[in-house]
């Protein structure tokens, strides 16, 4: 049976940062990476549909180790993708992933302070070990054992998005998509396309196909913040005139980080101000003849949901082009020629898209016990944004959902390897946290006003109302708790064994 040190679940963007960070501070460790799929990238190599795009500035998107050089600020998905596996060959670590093998269950020992990992895969390669099989074509199964699990599997579903049950979506005529399944060879040219959707997905669709379709037109329940920025950072490029590269990367990242804190608080600080700012810079886009108050004025604050970012306006030129419009109103159900709404309109359509969102899975469905007995992950408490009441020596990745999903993950990456170089000073064999303080709230653990996060609000651990249970969202805060602060505290017990 292979053991290793670390085993890190996943090998997109978290999964690729973690394996780095790993081999940075502590070399001697030995790891590997099961990625469930057969390609480097994660959400970068699975999503391919027209335009997919960062929703963050890559100066905060990338690694805090590997500077992001290219000049687009808003990448895309395959740009993204090439920097994910650049960042794997500079430091090693790509020879590291097995792929085609899916975690489905891990159990953990105290006695040998070991997890044993149950691993499915449909490979050709077939290892001689006895703990596999394949008859009957059926799922090889392996196994390995390991000392500390870090999960960098995101907390959606590979497999399938979200779709409504949209009544009479079967008579339908035309094509129907998912953008997470979208169809390598479709051509939609100057065909009638109808986006469902009003969230990153959906304004990133709507202008890339706008620029070939015969229209394209944005079907949305309600509306969401949209606001435009710069795809090309320009203070950014000056930095890289003025100063060495690593500096001014960190420069401009320091920079967007700062904006990203104090648009956030003053969102929630003074939400009707924010809300009247960003209709004016709608209203600057749109003109005095658009009706931003049903098409772009939200019933929710600024930041209780993500805002949609726009790299230099491009749903506002596909809009005001007339390549692409937008549709406030409520499906009534679908026809042979397109969608029926509630309005009494109707919408043609040769090809609809359901940009209706994810469906969350948190651990990737990783089935897991604890000394033999099952561990319903819901029944947990979330500690310092990364591990789990109960549950020894595993970590997950998650980012933050007011800033960039990967600012976090280096962090949680710095903290395990500290934790790790902890516990082999003093001869600790794992770690566990638990809550003693009955005065402890329980919260969801996503605090985003979000449906996909609504949906699957009972399959997630909690959050507690004060440290170190609670999500603080704050990268400031952060850096000093998970880099500064002792691993000693007392939610977090150490464990020998004999």
């Amino acid at each position: 049976m292979n053991h290793f040190d670390v085993v890190i679940i996943g090998a997109g963007l978290s999964g690729i940062g973690a394996a780095c960070h790993l081999k940075l501070s502590q070399p001697n460790k030995t790891y590997t990476i099961l990625e469930s799929r057969d390609r480097m990238g994660g959400t970068w190599d699975l999503f391919r549909y027209p335009g997919i795009r960062s929703d963050s500035d890559m100066h905060t998107l990338g690694y805090n180790f590997k500077p992001w050089l290219k000049a687009q600020a808003i990448a895309d998905g395959p740009a993204i993708r090439d920097y994910i596996r650049e960042t794997a060959d500079q430091y090693d670590v790509a020879s590291s992933v097995q792929y085609q093998r899916k975690v489905t269950a891990a159990s953990w020992d105290s006695a040998t302070a070991k997890w044993t990992v149950t691993i499915e895969h449909t490979s050709s390669e077939n290892t001689s070990s006895e703990n596999t099989s394949s008859e009957n074509n059926s799922p090889t199964i392996e196994t390995l054992t390991c000392h500390f699990i870090y999960s960098c599997t995101g907390y959606y579903r590979y497999d399938k998005g979200y779709t409504p049950d949209f009544p009479g979506v079967e008579q339908f005529k035309g094509q129907f998509i998912h953008p997470q399944l979208w169809p390598e060879e479709l051509d939609y040219s100057d065909k009638r396309i109808v986006i469902i959707g009003s969230g990153a997905t959906a304004v990133t669709l709507v202008p890339a196909m706008a620029k070939t379709a015969k229209h394209v037109t944005m079907l949305q329940r309600s509306p969401t913040y949209v606001v435009a920025r710069p795809a090309v950072d320009s203070l950014s490029q000056k930095f890289r005139r003025w100063f060495p590269e690593q500096f001014a990367y960190d420069l401009t990242r320091w920079k967007n980080v700062t904006m990203q804190a104090f648009i956030f608080q003053l969102s929630r600080r003074f939400p009707d101000k924010v809300r009247a700012l960003l209709r004016k810079m709608t209203h600057q886009w749109m003109g005095d003849d658009y009706d931003i108050d049903t098409h772009f004025n939200p019933r929710y604050n600024p930041w209780d949901q993500r805002l949609c970012l726009v790299p230099d306006g491009d749903l506002f030129r596909a809009l005001r082009k007339g390549t692409a419009s937008i549709v406030t109103d409520h499906i009534e159900h679908f026809t042979e020629q397109g969608i029926q709404l509630k309005s009494g309109a109707a919408l043609d359509a040769d090809i609809v898209v359901s940009a209706t969102g994810l469906e969350l899975l948190i651990l990737g469905g990783i089935q897991l016990t604890v000394d033999s007995q099952p561990v319903k992950i819901a029944d947990s408490l979330v500690y310092k944004g990364m591990m789990f009441s109960g549950i020894p020596n595993l970590a997950l990745a998650a980012g933050y959902t007011n800033a960039s999903w990967t600012l976090k993950c280096d962090l949680t990456s710095q903290y395990v390897c500290r934790l790790l170089a902890y516990m082999d000073k003093h001869n600790y064999k794992y770690c566990m946290a638990t809550n003693s303080d009955p005065s402890v709230q329980r919260t969801q653990f996503l605090d985003l006003a979000s449906g996909y996060i609504d949906r699957a609000v009972d399959q997630f651990p909690k959050q507690g109302n004060k440290a170190p249970w609670r999500l603080y969202q704050n990268y400031l805060l952060d850096i000093i708790t998970l880099r500064v602060r002792s691993l000693r505290d007392r939610a977090l017990t150490f464990y020998k064994t004999e």
